[in-house]
């Protein structure tokens, strides 16, 4: 073959090896899904660099799979987990003779590196001819056009994924914000306020207060499995439950059945609630309670500090109530009720001491003289210095009830 033959043979090699580049390139800016590129760059190394023997891995759920192989048995793939071979790899590597049964198919192995991180490996046969030394150096160029593209497309799906899911909390925390009482009632019988801290943007606390026509109060605090959108659904659907069912039941027992009954039926058992549901009515100055599983609230009276545990299980884990018990008082005198989430005692100091339900008992002895919005504003402040700016470890809501005869 004469040197001008030899030289138009090359020049259409070249050709052709650029067009098929550019199909390739074409393909990545068409977003072609990355199966499709993966076989696409294997036909290119084998059609028209001449490479017998290829394998290409990207990771996948944090591990590293092989997502494409030419020329080599699929059990010889299958069958390795190359996870702790490649780190071993960090620069273009000939591996002739390496003792890897996997590694051994192959005489190059080329690490893609993104600011000193491997995203992808590539593993070939040597390139055959008198060129081979070009025709592997437009192999690198093409599998690091690959690695950064499937690169971006990871990196876009997160940045999406995560647009996602800020959404999603975004939404759940509207839900949430629609639930909690804007406003709280007052009378000269009773006055109420309320703290309210999510842990994150979306938590998993839930109070209300309902006037009834008889002129007595109903409230309750509750506490929801789990955070976010389902969390959020969820509590949404007990409030509307509780709203029905505060209107229309003749007794607190009545409500807390129906009420475990509608959450069963929601979750399946899978999700459920604790619950502290109370009835104040003023004119007999009594108090009646169930507590379902929920952190026991503490009614304050002068120096004595009563926590209300009378109840029953949590709310929406079994289909029907194992036993139910009706807690009851009568006030001989003015009094606090004292609700909260057990994110409250939880909260921690920097020598890892608890808040604990102890300290609380302390803080409520010293101040339960004082009216609801001072004392929850006294506390607010005291766990602040408490924490010592450590992080709070979950939600923390407080439902304070000054109830006056």
């Amino acid at each position: 073959m004469s040197n001008v033959e030899q030289l138009e043979r090359e020049l259409t090699l070249r050709k052709l090896q650029l067009n098929n580049l550019l199909t390739l390139t074409q393909a990545i800016n068409e977003n072609v899904p990355a199966a499709e590129l993966y076989k696409m760059y294997c036909d290119f190394l084998r059609w028209h660099i001449g490479i017998a023997k290829v394998a290409l891995f990207f990771k996948e759920d944090g591990r590293w799979k092989c997502v494409q192989w030419e020329g080599i048995p699929d059990s010889d793939v299958l069958q390795y987990d190359m996870n702790d071979v490649l780190p071993r790899f960090v620069t273009n590597t000939r591996v002739n003779g390496d003792e890897h049964p996997f590694v051994r198919h192959f005489d190059l192995v080329l690490p893609v590196m993104h600011k000193r991180e491997p995203i992808a490996y590539a593993f070939w046969s040597e390139a055959p001819g008198e060129d081979a030394y070009s025709k592997l150096q437009i192999a690198i160029a093409i599998t690091n056009v690959l690695a950064v593209a499937i690169e971006n497309k990871r990196l876009f799906r997160n940045q999406l994924q995560q647009e996602l899911f800020n959404r999603e909390v975004q939404y759940a925390a509207e839900i949430q914000r629609a639930l909690v009482p804007v406003r709280l009632p007052s009378s000269r019988h009773y006055q109420l306020s309320s703290i309210y801290k999510p842990h994150f943007a979306v938590g998993g606390d839930y109070y209300d207060v309902f006037e009834l026509k008889d002129g007595s109060l109903v409230f309750c605090i509750a506490d929801v499995t789990g955070k976010g959108i389902p969390a959020a659904l969820l509590m949404s659907n007990i409030q509307a439950t509780l709203k029905a069912l505060v209107t229309r039941c003749q007794s607190l027992e009545e409500i807390v059945i129906e009420m475990n009954d509608a959450i069963f039926r929601v979750t399946g058992g899978d999700r459920f609630i604790t619950l502290f549901l109370c009835r104040y009515e003023p004119h007999r100055r009594s108090l009646h309670y169930i507590n379902a599983g929920h952190t026991p609230p503490l009614l304050v009276c002068e120096n004595e500090v009563i926590p209300l545990t009378n109840g029953c299980t949590i709310l929406g884990g079994l289909p029907q109530l194992p036993s139910l018990d009706i807690g009851g008082l009568c006030l001989l005198r003015s009094a606090t009720l004292f609700a909260y989430t057990d994110g409250l005692t939880d909260v921690r100091n920097n020598r890892g001491e608890f808040f604990s339900e102890e300290r609380l008992v302390f803080f409520l002895k010293e101040n339960g003289a004082l009216d609801a919005r001072t004392l929850n504003e006294k506390l607010l402040k005291h766990i602040e210095d408490f924490r010592q700016q450590q992080p709070l470890p979950d939600d923390i809501t407080v439902l304070t009830c000054k109830l006056s005869l």
